[in-house]
């Protein structure tokens, strides 16, 4: 398995900024090579995605998500990943979001953009691109606030 780790600042408040990221289908506007998020239920995803040239389609389960803290993941079918996304209050207008996935490069296309650092080129650019559009907007266009525990939390 690889890990990314990559993290930026926004200048929106921290409640914006979790609610803009809980909005998955709006995942193409800033993800590069997303070309649709379903959202099948409050914790199942639908993912179609281009990279190294290639269509990937996987599903995945928000394993954790916590308003204003956290938002967590794995695939249950399909490209290999999970990772969690972490929101820190800087102060009243301004957050850090930080991101750490873990994935598992198929083919030779992905393990040598994985030696060359494609993979953390493409989710800072990802995390730059979600920085102007939610900072161009000033607010979020949705969001929900429900809880996912983990399995082992009650």
């Amino acid at each position: 398995m690889a890990t990314i780790e990559q993290s930026i600042e926004v200048d929106v408040p921290l409640a914006s900024a979790y609610n803009q990221w809980t909005q998955f289908e709006e995942f193409p506007q800033f993800m590069d090579g997303v070309r649709e998020v379903r959202q099948l239920d409050d914790t199942h995803l639908h993912w179609v995605a281009e990279f190294g040239g290639r269509r990937h389609e996987w599903d995945a389960e928000v394993t954790e998500q916590r308003p204003d803290e956290r938002v967590a993941w794995r695939n249950v079918g399909g490209k290999d990943n999970a990772g969690v996304v972490t929101f820190h209050r800087l102060d009243d207008t301004h957050t850090r979001l930080m991101v750490q996935m873990d994935y598992l490069p198929e083919g030779i296309v992905e393990r040598v953009g994985d030696a060359i650092g494609v993979p953390e080129r493409r989710v800072q650019g990802d995390l730059q691109r979600f920085k102007e559009m939610i900072e161009s907007r000033g607010v979020e266009s949705g969001g929900w606030r429900g809880d996912v525990k983990r399995p082992d939390e009650h």
